[in-house]
């Protein structure tokens, strides 16, 4: 390489392990890693957990962002990407720009507003550090809180601020949250979750408005009700950061397309939530909104930058976990899937469910068990038959399938 070296746009997750990833690789020239963000490279799913339910939250920096300085790097925090010219594998940062011979994109998601309310006290998303200091800033004791969408991050903000006394309402547009993340048959046991728990579900509706007056916000819903809430969070899900790229050549179509190496142009990959990338063990394109993923895409994108004569296709089991009202939901592959097997009772606090694709075991949804989750994922790796998963969950007991 020449003198300018790797650069990583994204001090992220994902930017940290392409940083780590290529050094591992034996890389010993420049790298110089960018973040919008002024913050270290932190970990994300601690901000809709621990950080709005304890007293007194640490700052979820992760481990290897102190030890950026040891591994050679200029980290330059505070300064966005706007643009990305690829003939002169040039990198516009504000209205500079950096050259690179190598780039990796890791610049993550941002979380979609709800018309009408940007820019209005107390209505928030949820998905930086400083986005979680603002909320936290509202929570408290008997706090009405509002979440608009019914998904895992609205669920843990849910677990959390019912955890310190607030009251809390999720409005939800399906007719139950996550039926595409866990699918039909699974998403009715996980929303009973929050009846238990004393938060007010409304389906089948969305916000048609929401006002200020005096005492709160006022959250109009698309049935006629109407809410009052002293916060507002909305989790209706992320679009990738690629505005910045608008200009660049790159195939972008909801995420960075790229090859099964992660390889988006020459010398440019990507990885993380702004990635897709075709995933040779589901035969698929896939792009994937979890930590796992960010951290293996990360260091591949990483390594396969700075050498890219050695870059294979890169496959992962999706893997994701959330806490919700002092139980640990963990799934692993997919839930499109031609049947769903339950093993256990969906009444009660610690079952499974198994996904299957023709013969194929593709994906499994745990609630408290976590020694099982890994070992459902080893299997899916290595494409396991439906019979294997059977047998590992076992005949013993009670099973039911159901299409």
């Amino acid at each position: 390489m020449r003198e300018a070296g790797l650069l990583v746009v994204g001090a992220s997750l994902a930017g940290l392990r392409a940083v780590e990833g290529a050094r591992a690789a034996g890389y010993s020239g420049p790298i110089t890693l960018i973040g919008a963000e002024r913050h270290l490279p932190y970990d994300r799913p601690p901000l809709s957990k621990a950080f709005l339910q304890d007293e007194n939250p640490a700052v979820p920096t992760l481990a290897g962002s102190h030890a950026l300085p040891d591994l050679g790097v200029d980290v330059r925090l505070g300064e966005p990407a706007s643009g990305l010219c690829l003939k002169d594998r040039e990198v516009m940062v504000g209205d500079r720009p950096m050259q690179y011979d190598a780039l990796v994109i890791a610049t993550g998601c941002a979380p979609i507003p709800l018309a009408g309310t940007e820019g209005m006290a107390g209505v928030y998303t949820l998905r930086t550090l400083d986005d979680a200091y603002a909320v936290r800033r509202h929570v408290a004791a008997g706090a009405r809180t509002v979440l608009v969408g019914g998904g895992f991050i609205g669920a843990e903000v849910a677990t959390a601020l019912r955890a310190r006394g607030a009251a809390v309402t999720i409005v939800e547009a399906a007719e139950v949250p996550l039926v595409r993340a866990a699918g039909p048959v699974i998403a009715p046991a996980l929303a009973a979750l929050h009846r238990r728990a004393g938060v007010d579900l409304r389906c089948g509706v969305t916000v048609r408005a929401v006002r200020e007056e005096p005492g709160g916000k006022r959250v109009e819903l698309t049935d006629g009700s109407v809410l009052t809430a002293d916060l507002v969070l909305v989790g209706i899900g992320a679009r990738p950061a690629t505005g910045w790229l608008s200009d660049a050549g790159l195939a972008v179509a909801d995420g960075v397309l790229c090859d099964g190496t992660l390889r988006a142009a020459p010398g440019v990959y990507a990885a993380g939530d702004v990635a897709r990338w075709h995933n040779p063990l589901f035969g698929t394109a896939m792009r994937l909104e979890n930590r796992a993923a960010a951290a293996e895409l990360g260091t591949a994108a990483g390594r396969h930058a700075v050498d890219p004569g050695a870059a294979t296709a890169v496959s992962t089991v999706p893997y994701f976990w959330s806490d919700w009202y002092g139980s640990r939901i963990q799934m692993v592959g997919v839930a499109e899937a031609d049947g769903v097997r339950v093993v256990g009772d969906r009444d009660v606090d610690s079952w499974s469910a198994l996904y299957r694709a023709g013969d194929r075991f593709v994906g499994a949804l745990t609630l408290n068990q976590p020694r099982k989750i890994m070992k459902y994922r080893a299997m899916i790796a290595r494409s396991a038959p439906w019979a294997t998963a059977l047998e590992f969950a076992g005949v013993h007991t009670r099973v039911e399938e159901i299409a």
